[in-house]
């Protein structure tokens, strides 16, 4: 098998931490929904790296913690300066007293030997990334976001951020952030703070631009990085099919005629509609990668190959011309 091409590199911000375009999000191999065996999950962090993909993102919440302990150990067979790897904060884990049941009811198939608890102190912010250290087995990590801090705007902005960014000055991270499911409070940190990334789930996708409103307009302007998520608004860009999910909810009869229109587009133009969803994502001015959540190594190299695809521009002229995208984006090739 001929070797990957090289993968593109962008810088978050004004720091001088790079990401690959494409990057490995680290929720499946911590058990999202189903179970993934430890030797899946290796695999799929292996074939990432085969691909060229040097960006991997994981979080507490993840498994509780089961997403960092399988990263981290997969990660250890390469040296530590060859790869960018953020976690987050928020989400503080603490030992769940008597009988533990499962987490399923947080969307993860492990047992809930923790719970978790909001916090967005100061403390709480260093106490979490230690213990996200300790779980990794790393002396650091490259990127720390906010994590989901829609309920807890005050203390976000008030303790948490002033933490972070002093974790940055003292070197102890190289870049800080916030990453959300909305576009409306990224927005503010991008604005208010001088952070260097926001981490923005399916708000930008062939589905639904709300992030192009305000959000990517004012990355632009401020310099500032913006990791797209949710490429694939959770499964009904990967798959419009009956039953497929947008955004972890069963998708309603119009977005799945929306998606499944995309796809005989796509068809006609000899493309998948996968390599368009992480076309657009990625062509913007403002992102920096797109992250995939992938819990196979077949998926991890799909969407490889997916992402070295030339979209025509003629596809998405076709998309506009029915209605079926309704912005000028993309604007230019991914670079």
């Amino acid at each position: 098998m001929s070797a990957p091409a090289p993968m593109p590199v962008h810088a978050l911000g004004r720091s001088r931490v790079e990401v690959t375009g494409l990057g490995f999000g680290a929720a499946a191999i911590g058990n999202l929904f189903t179970e993934v065996t430890e030797e899946q999950a290796h695999d799929a962090v292996s074939a990432a790296w085969g691909a060229g993909i040097r960006y991997f993102d994981t979080a507490p919440h993840y498994g509780i913690g089961l997403s960092e302990r399988r990263l981290g150990a997969a990660l250890r067979e390469h040296p530590r300066s060859a790869y960018t790897i953020s976690t987050k904060v928020g989400r503080r884990l603490e030992p769940t007293e008597g009988p533990a049941g499962d987490d399923l009811a947080n969307g993860f198939a492990v047992p809930a030997t923790h719970h978790r608890v909001w916090d967005f102190s100061a403390d709480g912010v260093r106490r979490t990334l230690e213990a996200s250290l300790e779980r990794l087995g790393v002396d650091h990590v490259d990127v720390v976001y906010l994590h989901d801090p829609d309920d807890h705007a005050e203390s976000a902005f008030r303790e948490a951020y002033p933490a972070l960014e002093k974790l940055r000055s003292e070197g102890v991270v190289r870049a800080i952030g916030a990453g959300m499911n909305q576009a409306e409070m990224l927005t503010r940190f991008v604005r208010d703070t001088d952070v260097d990334v926001v981490l923005c789930a399916g708000r930008y996708t062939l589905l639904d631009q709300s992030a192009l409103t305000e959000l990517l307009p004012a990355a632009v302007e401020r310099g500032t990085s913006v990791v797209i998520g949710g490429a694939f608004n959770s499964g009904l860009l990967a798959d419009p099919r009956p039953g497929a999910t947008y955004n972890y909810a069963a998708a309603s009869g119009e977005l799945l005629d929306r998606a499944l229109r995309m796809k005989s587009v796509a068809d006609r133009h000899g493309i998948t509609l996968r390599a368009a969803a992480l076309a657009f994502c990625a062509a913007h001015p403002a992102v920096a990668g797109v992250l995939v959540g992938t819990r196979t190594a077949a998926e991890v190299r799909d969407c490889a190959e997916q992402f070295a695809v030339t979209v025509p521009e003629a596809f998405w002229q076709e998309l506009r011309d029915t209605g079926l995208l309704s912005t000028e984006e993309p604007s230019e090739e991914p670079s």
